[in-house]
C-alpha cells in the first residue's frame, strides 16, 4: 500500500510539472487571450448554447452540461481503497454520448476486486457490481450567467459475486438514483458545481429498501488557455444516523487533443470504514461533426 501511495504521489508531482510546462507555454500568449480563445472554442456560437464547466473526476457527469448532438466519450478508470480488513481495487469502463442537443446518455460497467490484508482471511466477493445506465438533460444553459443546470437518472441492476454465478440469482437488487446538477463558472478560470440526489437501494433477497443521500460539491481552477485543471471534490453521504465525507484533491491533464488523464486522491474524514484511496481516469473523446 505504501508503495502505491508513493507512486501516486510521484504521479501527482509529475502532473504538476506538466501543468507548469503548459502554463509556461501559454505565457507566450496573454492569459486573458488564451482563456478567451479556449472558451470560444468550446462555446462556439455556430452551435447550440453551451457553457464551459470543469467536470469532477470521481463522481463524473453523464455528459457535459449543455451537451451537443454527436458528442461522445470513453472513460476507463482504476483505483484502490485501503480499508480496515481488506483492499478494494476498482475498475470501470463507460461510454457516454449525446444523441440530441442537451441530452446525455451513459452505459457503465463497474468492477470491484477484494483482497484481505493484515492477516484477515475474509473479504467481500469480487464482482461486476452492476449494469449501469443513465440519462442527463440540461434544462438551463446561460452564457450570460455562466451557469448550467441539469436533471438526470441512473438505474443500476446489481449483480452477485463472480463465485456465486452458478448457485445464486444473477441479479441481487436495483439502485434508483435521480439527481440534480448546478454549475457556475466564476470569471474565466474558477468553477463550482453541486451534484445531489438520493440513491434508493432495493434488495431482492428480503425485499427491503434503504436510501442514501449524496451531496457532492466541487471547486476547480482551470489552467489558463487549456483543459487542465486542479480542484477538489467533497463527496458526502447521509443516511439514518450516519454521515460520511471524503475529500478528493484532483487534477486533470491533457496529453493529446482528445485524450485526458485525471488523478484523484481520497481522504476520508472518518476512518471507521476506510483509509486513503487513489483513482485514475483515462478520458478519450473521439471526433464528432
Amino acid at each position: 500500500m505504501n508503495t502505491l501511495l508513493k507512486a501516486g504521489s510521484a504521479a501527482l508531482l509529475t502532473c504538476l510539472g506538466v501543468l507548469n510546462g503548459f502554463s509556461q507555454t501559454n505565457d507566450e500568449i496573454p492569459n486573458n487571450i488564451a482563456d478567451s480563445l479556449y472558451i470560444a472554442e468550446v462555446q462556439d456560437y455556430a452551435q447550440p448554447v453551451k457553457v464551459l464547466h470543469a467536470e469532477p473526476l470521481y463522481i463524473d457527469l453523464i455528459r457535459d452540461l449543455g451537451a451537443r448532438k454527436g458528442e461522445r466519450e470513453w472513460n476507463v478508470g482504476m483505483g484502490l481503497t485501503d480499508k480496515n480488513t481488506h483492499d478494494e481495487y476498482i475498475a470501470l469502463v463507460e461510454y457516454e454520448w449525446a444523441p440530441v442537443n442537451r441530452l446525455g446518455l451513459e452505459v457503465e460497467l463497474p468492477f470491484s476486486f477484494y483482497y484481505p490484508v493484515n492477516g484477515n482471511t475474509n473479504a467481500p466477493g469480487s464482482k461486476l457490481n452492476s449494469l449501469k445506465m443513465a440519462a442527463q438533460y440540461s434544462f438551463f444553459v446561460s452564457e450570460k450567467l455562466k451557469t448550467s443546470m441539469a436533471i438526470g437518472y441512473i438505474q443500476e441492476f446489481e449483480l452477485t459475486d463472480f463465485n456465486q454465478y452458478s448457485s445464486s440469482p444473477l441479479f441481487t437488487g436495483n439502485v434508483y438514483n435521480p439527481f440534480f446538477i448546478a454549475a457556475k463558472r466564476w470569471g474565466q478560470n474558477f468553477h463550482t458545481l453541486i451534484y445531489t440526489g438520493p440513491q434508493v437501494f432495493h434488495h431482492f433477497e428480503d425485499n427491503t429498501t434503504h436510501t442514501v443521500w449524496q451531496i457532492n460539491t466541487n471547486v476547480h481552477y482551470m489552467i489558463p488557455g487549456t483543459r487542465n485543471f486542479i480542484g477538489i471534490e467533497f463527496n458526502k453521504e447521509a443516511q439514518k444516523h450516519d454521515f460520511d465525507m471524503t475529500i478528493r484533491p484532483q487534477m486533470r491533464v491533457g496529453v493529446a487533443d482528445n485524450i485526458l488523464i485525471g488523478i484523484v486522491t481520497g481522504i476520508p474524514i472518518n476512518r471507521e470504514n476506510e483509509r486513503f484511496s487513489t483513482f485514475l481516469r483515462l478520458i478519450y473523446e473521439p471526433g464528432h461533426n
